[in-house]
């Protein structure tokens, strides 16, 4: 049988499913937000508005890039280097105040601190002042100062200067952590390329690639714009919410995989259609993934912040935040529609959204002729009138004269 008698044929099975089906769908009843959510029936259009979340993610990278050139990172004291005093707050004979201790370390030194900071709540706030690399008797002198100015209580509960501690980090050891988180980030993205591809078709490895990064840029962008301090924790968090981003879209490129094998030899729904359905599908998984991860993170951060008062678990839980955040939105609203926008450049796909365009015109077409059928039949009858015949009658054989046929 010929290509184009193939085609045909499924043009006349998908006209009668059709018009067979559309009275059912019609007559479907129309559910809720929610049950459409859960039961992932296709009815949220994603990769049909793909143009409108394109605008948003380039809207959102414009301005992570531009908060990077311009403002740049607020680095921890691991990259920088420098000094660090901590002083506890509750324990100190006169309640100390991130004002009062900045106002004591310029007398002291007779310069300003880069950052003083309260960090904790309670019996375990403390006050960290941060400043550039100081020698030994400036340290000694700002301890001193420090304790004469509210005199902290050391674990035995007696006032102490003890309770006041420092440490010092070098330039150097700043540029060696610097160094090798970023060796650390581009092992994770050659791993992750290499699996990707050879797991999936190049489309989607390039995809999944893409939405790495534009997951690491736009988090990247969110500590410039918010300032947070960028610590080794951070970077550790980033690798791990980079990780979440990739199982999210492999996810959702999983379920596309399974909907669009063998696309060509059907006409019903185009790739992008297919690809649209599958991440209604993936909806409810990446949401409850998401909600699952973030609930745990939320913990962390109320640990950290306001019982613990440990500022490496808050830059931990702050990167993991923002970076579930952006990972779940990029999974959905990034990925898929990058990949169907390069699928729907190749021949292939190209050929077979022309059929499914081809076969539901055909449909159109056949409803409208089943249509003018029905009028059709419903209309009176047309007769004769005088000796005229009615138009469409049997022509009659004149009578009075006998046939000669086989005489």
């Amino acid at each position: 049988m010929a290509k184009d008698d193939i085609d045909n044929t499924d043009i006349v099975e998908d006209t009668v499913s059709t018009a067979v089906e559309a009275p059912i769908l019609e007559a479907a009843p129309k559910h809720n937000f929610f049950v459409r959510l859960y039961t992932g029936t296709g009815a949220f259009e994603v990769i049909g508005r793909r143009k409108m979340w394109y605008a948003i993610s380039g809207l959102i990278v414009a301005a992570a890039v531009i908060s990077i050139a311009v403002k740049g990172f607020t680095f921890g004291i691991d990259f920088e280097g420098g000094t660090k005093v901590s002083m506890p707050v509750a324990g100190a004979t006169s309640i100390a105040t991130t004002q009062q201790a900045e106002d004591v370390f310029s007398k002291a030194l007779g310069k300003s601190p880069e950052s003083v900071v309260q960090v904790g709540n309670g019996s375990t706030a403390t006050i960290q002042i941060r400043s550039e690399t100081l020698t030994n008797q400036e340290t000694e002198k700002l301890r001193t100062a420090l304790y004469d100015a509210f005199k902290p209580k050391g674990s035995d509960g007696q006032p102490s200067e003890k309770a006041i501690s420092d440490s010092a980090v070098s330039s150097t050891w700043g540029d060696q952590i610097t160094h090798k988180a970023l060796i650390a980030l581009v092992v994770f993205l050659v791993l992750a390329a290499i699996y990707i591809t050879f797991r999936y078709e190049k489309y989607m490895a390039i995809s999944a690639l893409t939405t790495l990064v534009f997951d690491l840029v736009v988090t990247a962008g969110v500590y410039s714009i918010v300032g947070f301090e960028v610590t080794p924790a951070t970077v550790i968090g980033l690798l791990t919410i980079l990780g979440f981003s990739l199982y999210d879209t492999v996810i959702v490129f999983d379920k596309v995989e399974e909907n669009t094998h063998g696309f060509e030899h059907t006409t019903r729904r185009t790739y992008a259609e297919q690809a649209n359905l599958a991440v209604n599908q993936t909806f409810m998984r990446s949401i409850n993934t998401s909600l699952i991860s973030v609930l745990p993170i939320l913990a962390l951060i109320v640990v950290a912040v306001w019982l613990l008062g440990v500022g490496t678990l808050m830059d931990l839980a702050l990167v993991q935040l923002v970076g579930v955040i952006v990972g779940t939105y990029s999974s959905i609203f990034f990925a898929t529609p990058l990949l169907v926008s390069m699928r729907e450049r190749t021949d292939k796909v190209r050929t077979h959204t022309r059929r499914v365009f081809n076969r539901r015109k055909a449909a159109v077409n056949f409803a409208d002729t089943a249509e003018v059928t029905d009028s059709a039949e419903s209309e009176p009858v047309t007769v004769a009138v005088g000796n005229k015949p009615a138009p469409g009658a049997r022509p009659v054989r004149p009578t009075g004269k006998r046939s000669t046929r086989g005489r």
